[in-house]
């Protein structure tokens, strides 16, 4: 599984489509994103976890950054995505992060 993660608008989906040679059509098929969204409702991380780890590209926007929220829920929601950002890095062949279009490998081989 290759993991993608970056800021909002950053051209995740962009870039890994290009690398790999993907359409739209294809990167729905073996692909997945805005996982952080998922981590908000999951009760079980791990499990999350091994669900989108099926997936052949899995995309997540970084929301850690920045001013700590006042709100008690977005804390908990910002927590519950960096944690699964961290356990799909984990368990991912390849982590990339992206930012301003351009791809820095973290773990394994670019595509």
């Amino acid at each position: 599984m290759i993991f993608v993660t970056g800021p909002l608008f950053a051209g995740k989906q962009t870039y890994i489509c290009r690398a790999l040679g993907w359409t739209e059509a294809d990167f729905r098929k073996n692909g997945v994103r805005d996982v952080q969204e998922l981590a908000a409702n999951a009760r079980d991380l791990d499990k999350l976890a091994a669900e989108l780890s099926v997936y052949r590209v899995v995309l997540a926007t970084e929301i850690g950054g920045g001013v700590v929220p006042v709100d008690r829920l977005e804390r908990k929601n910002r927590e519950a995505a960096g944690r699964l950002a961290c356990l799909l890095a984990e368990r991912a062949d390849t982590v990339i992060r992206v930012q301003c279009g351009l791809p820095q490998l973290l773990k394994g081989e670019l595509p």
